[in-house]
Parts: structure tokens; sequence; C-alpha cells
């Protein structure tokens, strides 16, 4: 659909996803340190109003090249967004108890974003058109906007150390290499000189990052940091179930409507049984934590969530849709409900002066791994080509935010 009315190239079509997914990956961090440096309630602000506006240019975008632009414009104002959503609500619910219950609720909400998001999306691509998958963020948007200028109290900044520039520009790069060697590894081969040359130089970008944190006298992330268990291990966490669990949204996508021909509609509900469980179990984790602890819930969900996958991998290579929808479950339902008691984790672990920077990096482990597809339902034709890859973005909190 976007192809034929820009008269996009299939390059063209894949930059419209894959240029929002490395400038989100890559920014997330900057993002963070932003907030503490300036203030998080600033800078979050700041990303509504730049992912809004972007938004607004991708709808009424005139070419392929222009969309490209603004995607990634978009990206960059969810990189500013998604720090200070777990930093601001750290701030305004302080007690532990009540900061579990605010971290549930926040990923209930994300919960509602992953399951709207294929079906809202899929309705509108199929009735409206692909603009208005663009056109739906201004209104969101502007309430949020809103509501958080009246509601979430201003923020001061956490810290005065300044920006480590040369260290910001590292993490940038080896993110947003990791994150386009990924994308490429899916259509090139894991072997193609161009995959093995974008994880090579993310290797030497992180690297450089790893040396330059040692040697800065004011870091963006400290190494003390890294070292930390609960920071470290909940990041790692993030990282593997957002992998786990969108792989499989992501690859349920294209076996459903390319291999069973749904449309992009019939393809969010079927999709919906998985990400509706995420909501639940982000709900049921915040209320769970203040009498278990995070740590049981984690690890409850980690074994959920590998039940699930395994139940996916055991249903054959042509399964029956039925046969799938316990696995998909079991999977959303165990992903969030260890998702949100390690978010839960990394902040309480995170001194003040470095919470944006901590969520930052959660973000960026579990964000950097979401296929792009997993956003939302493609709009384009479910028939063409391009549809794993001409996707519009969920409002970004989903749990690819998380």
């Amino acid at each position: 659909m976007i192809g034929r009315e820009l008269s996009a190239s299939l390059t063209g079509i894949q930059w419209i996803t894959d240029g929002y997914t490395l400038v989100f990956a890559g920014f997330l961090l900057s993002g963070g340190a932003l907030g503490d440096r300036l203030g998080n309630r600033r800078i979050f602000c700041t990303g509504v109003v730049v992912f809004t506006v972007s938004s607004a240019a991708c709808a009424f975008a005139p070419s392929a090249p222009f969309l490209v632009a603004a995607r990634m414009v978009e990206g960059l104002g969810a990189a500013l967004i998604v720090p200070g959503s777990l930093a601001l609500l750290q701030q305004a619910y302080p007690a532990p108890a009540a900061c579990s219950r605010a971290f549930g609720v926040w990923g209930s909400i994300a919960g509602i974003a992953a399951s709207a998001g294929p079906l809202l999306g899929g309705l509108l691509v199929s009735t409206v058109g692909w603009r208005w998958v663009f056109l739906i963020n201004l209104p969101v948007g502007v309430a949020c906007l809103v509501l958080t200028l009246r509601r979430v109290a201003p923020s001061d900044p956490l810290t005065t150390r300044p920006l480590d520039w040369p260290a910001q520009c590292a993490v940038v790069a080896a993110v947003a290499l990791l994150t386009a060697a990924l994308n490429e590894a899916g259509r090139r081969g894991w072997s193609d000189p161009a995959v093995l040359a974008g994880a090579g130089l993310s290797v030497l970008a992180a690297t450089a990052f790893v040396l330059r944190e040692r040697l800065a006298r004011f870091p963006a992330l400290p190494t003390s940091l890294l070292r930390s268990r609960a920071l470290g291990g909940g990041a790692v966490i993030g990282l593997l179930f957002n992998f786990g669990f969108y792989g499989m949204v992501f690859t349920a996508s294209l076996d459903f409507q390319h291999q069973r021909g749904y449309s992009a509609l019939v393809t969010g509900l079927a999709l919906f049984p998985a990400v509706a469980m995420t909501m639940f179990a982000s709900i049921l984790s915040g209320r769970l934590a203040r009498m278990t602890g995070d740590r049981p819930l984690v690890c409850t969900g980690m074994l959920l969530a590998a039940l699930g996958l395994a139940g996916w991998v055991a249903a054959g290579a042509e399964p029956a849709y039925p046969l799938l929808v316990v696995p998909m479950m079991a999977a959303g339902f165990g992903t969030s409900f260890a998702l949100t008691g390690s978010a839960s984790t990394v902040m309480g672990a995170a001194p003040p002066a470095y919470s944006g920077t901590a969520s930052a990096l959660f973000n960026t482990t579990a964000g950097s791994a979401v296929p792009p597809a997993s956003h939302s339902a493609a709009p384009c034709s479910p028939r063409s080509p391009t549809t794993a890859r001409g996707c519009a973005p969920a409002w970004p909190w989903a749990p690819s935010s998380i």
C-alpha cells in the first residue's frame, strides 16, 4: 500500500521501518542521560512533542524519502520518551510497594498498547488507509502532553555531571550497527559480508564505549552499574525475553499473512491471545510483588515463557491455529510477568542520579531485541513482499519499550 502510493522501492519500504528502529535503539541511552541532566519531565515532554509532530509529518508524507526521514525523527522522539517514563514513575511513587504497583499499571498499559496495536492498525489499514496509523498518534500525543504538564510534578535535574558525548556517540554507533546487522540478517543471511561487517563494527564501537567509560571523569554509564547483579541481570532478562516473545510475534505475523493468507486485521485478531495476556500479567505481578518480592515473579515468568515458546516449537512446522493459542498465551503472560519485576529491580538498584540512564539501559536491551514488524500491523498489502517491513509503530510504551 505504501509502496504503491509513494512509488517506493523495496529498499525504501524497508527503511521506513529500519530507520525508526535504528534511531530509537541508538538514542535511548542519550535520552536517559539527558533526563538525568536536564530533568526527566522536560525531556519526556520534549519527546512527546517530537514524536507527535513527526507522526503528523509521516501521515502527510508526499514521498518515500520524506517518510523515511520523518520516521527517523519519530524514532528520536520515542527515544526521549521511553527512559523518562520509568524514571517519572519512580519519582512519583518513591515507596517500594507503591512503585511496584505503578510499574504493574505501566506494564498493563503497555499490554493494552500491544493488544490494540495489531487490531487497530489492521482495521485502519483495511478501511481508511495507512496514513491513519500515524494520524491516530496526534490526539494521543496531545492528551499525553497535557496530562503530563498538569499531573506530573516538575522534576529537577538529578545530576550536574556533563554529558559524555564521546561515550554517547560510541553507544549510538554500537546499538545502531547491531540493530542494522540483526535486521539485515533476516534478509541477507548471517554469512553475508554486510551483516558480518555491521556486527564486527558494533563490537568495536561497544569496546570503545567501555574503554571510554573506564577513563572518563564523568562516565555516562559507570562500569559499577553494569557489574551490579540486579541491574545487569535485569537488562539481560529484558533482552532475552523481548527477543523470544517478540521474535515469536514477528514470525507468527509472517506465517499468518504469507502462509495462511490472513489479512492484517485477521492477523491482529490471531495474535490477540498472546499480547492480551501481557496486560493481565503486568497488573497481577505489580500486586504480587508486595508479598513475594520481584525475584519469584521473574523466575516464574521465565519458566512460563520458556514453556510457551517450547510449546510453539513442539506444535510442528504447520500446526493448526488452535494448537498455538495456549503457547502464545503462556509466552505473553510469562514475558510480561518477568519483565515487570525486572524493570522494578533495575530501577530500584540504580542510584537516583542515574535513574534515567538505568531506564535507558533496560529499554535499550529490550527495545533493540524487538523485530520491527512487532510494533503493529503492517500498513501494506498483506500479499505483498513488503508486508513484514512496511510497518508503523505503536505508541512507544509497548513492551518493546519496557
